[in-house]
């Protein structure tokens, strides 16, 4: 199994929950998440006084996979998650030891279906 992290715009979170679901990848965790990346700050006027922001809103999909649906989900992101600009955001996968389902006490791939 493999644990998927992505960072991605605010703005793409509906069309990659979309296609995700489409695909049979229905389970995921979204987290509100603030940051910064190769993209450059801004500045914003608050009160009359310039402030440097450097921490851009983005949200974090978790989604836990099997083996073989990895590329899929990769893929689904990439596809509906990037414009080709610079903060279009990461993916990161981990290698996942064990699932359990708490209510039913499932293990391993069949916890995650």
């Amino acid at each position: 199994m493999k644990k998927i992290e992505a960072i991605i715009r605010p703005s793409k979170l509906k069309a990659v929950q979309k296609a995700l679901k489409i695909s049979g990848i229905p389970c995921i965790t979204v987290i509100p998440v603030k940051g910064t990346g190769l993209q450059k700050g801004y500045s914003e006027r608050y009160r009359g006084t310039e402030q440097s922001m450097i921490l851009h809103t983005r949200v974090m999909i978790v989604c836990v996979v099997s083996d073989n649906n990895m590329e899929k989900c990769i893929e689904i992101i990439i596809e509906n998650a990037s414009d080709g600009r610079l903060g279009d955001g990461k993916i990161f996968v981990y290698h996942v030891e064990e699932a359990i389902r708490l209510s039913s006490r499932v293990r391993g791939v069949e916890a995650i279906h």
